[in-house]
């Protein structure tokens, strides 16, 4: 299948080096290996391979090397002064292309000397546009199976089970120990198991630390990493006032909608939330704007499912629904005291309609509108 961002990613090299940081076995080695098509000369070096390390550390590739792919380079002791030693050398038509887990999008983070080098992209699960137009794949599809490239494509049910079994212990036994040293490994996979059962609900840390036996800064911790490894992302409250919002409970989410333990209308909600976010990540990775995705709820308990802040301006919510033909009260509120557009996504809906001045949208007509 086509990733739209395959265009953009190959126009960004010519000008800087291009990350590409997400979940893992989202498709990350693929993407770069279809980019490499479009090279003469390309070479795709993975530092977890002996061989390929001893090149990396050496840099005797060969001059005539046009399109430089590095993976999993974040596990190089400082590879950043690596990187920034080898763009700051290279020829005009040497272009380099690093790929990696969310532990380099993290460690890329903190003291960043690659500063105006690079350009960020991330790559999510498919989209409904993406896999529509490649497989034509339903929406029920979609969300039964997830976005990740082999569970989607497999051929049963039972394949894509399979593989989320094998998906999900690795993650547990392997990711999370390699990107931090966890002294109860049994508190954090009982988290993950619970938080599956959670997803769109408001998160009490005290609520899950006592449920669990650890106190709620560990369980916060625990959080932070499943969000560092692309497992979970976390959504807050908007206000004006970030730190305001940053203390309220959020609400959590799982890039593999697949993962989600709950009613029709549960996996509903987290694929829009999937979707959205990538909508957004990608508005911020390709315009330049300061993109950031919220929910809306105010003491009295109005509560509004998703709010698409760009450059600190609330510019849409959405409230999903698995099937209303009138739109929700407290999106009208929203809309009418806060003057915000909104709309409202059904999963099964007859005929898209306004209500006043919100629309009622099938949600894949609504999907499909989206720029990723």
């Amino acid at each position: 299948m086509k990733r739209i961002q395959k265009s953009i990613i190959k126009k960004d090299l010519s000008k800087k080096m291009v990350f590409i940081v997400g979940p893992r076995q989202v498709g990350k080695t693929w993407l770069a290996n279809e980019i490499a098509k479009d090279f003469s000369n390309p070479l795709y070096l993975n530092y977890d391979h002996l061989e390929d390390r001893k090149i990396i550390h050496n840099e005797n590739w060969l001059p005539t090397v046009d399109l430089l792919i590095l993976d999993e380079i974040h596990k190089m002791k400082k590879w950043k002064n690596f990187l920034k030693g080898v763009y700051d050398t290279k020829s005009e038509n040497f272009q380099i292309l690093v790929t990696g887990s969310a532990r380099m999008d993290i460690h890329r983070q903190s003291g960043d000397s690659l500063a105006g080098r690079y350009f960020l992209h991330h790559l999510l699960p498919f989209s409904y546009k993406e896999s529509s137009k490649s497989k034509n794949f339903t929406l029920d599809h979609l969300i039964e199976r997830g976005g990740f490239p082999e569970p989607l494509l497999a051929e049963t049910s039972d394949d894509a089970n399979r593989w989320r079994i094998q998906y999900t212990e690795s993650l547990i036994r392997y990711d999370i120990l390699d990107f931090e040293r966890i002294q109860d490994m049994r508190a954090i996979q009982l988290l993950f198991e619970m938080l599956r059962s959670r997803v769109g609900s408001p998160i009490s840390y005290r609520s899950l630390s006592e449920d669990i036996g650890v106190s709620p800064n560990s369980v916060k911790k625990y959080i932070r990493i499943l969000e560092a490894l692309y497992i979970v992302f976390r959504i807050t409250p908007f206000a004006r006032n970030i730190a305001r919002s940053l203390q309220k409970e959020p609400k959590l989410y799982f890039f593999d909608t697949g993962l989600v333990r709950g009613d029709e209308g549960v996996k509903f909600e987290n694929f829009m939330a999937v979707s959205l976010l990538k909508h957004w990540s990608y508005r911020q990775n390709t315009k330049g704007l300061l993109t950031r995705l919220h929910y809306l709820r105010t003491k009295e308990g109005r509560e509004i499912d998703f709010c698409l802040i760009e450059n600190e301006e609330a510019k849409l919510i959405v409230e999903t629904k698995l099937s209303a033909s009138n739109v929700s009260r407290h999106l009208h509120y929203f809309n009418e005291h806060f003057k915000i557009p909104g709309v409202q996504v059904v999963r099964y809906l007859r005929k898209e309609k306004m209500s006043g001045e919100i629309p009622i949208r099938k949600a894949e007509n609504f999907l499909l509108e989206l720029t990723i």
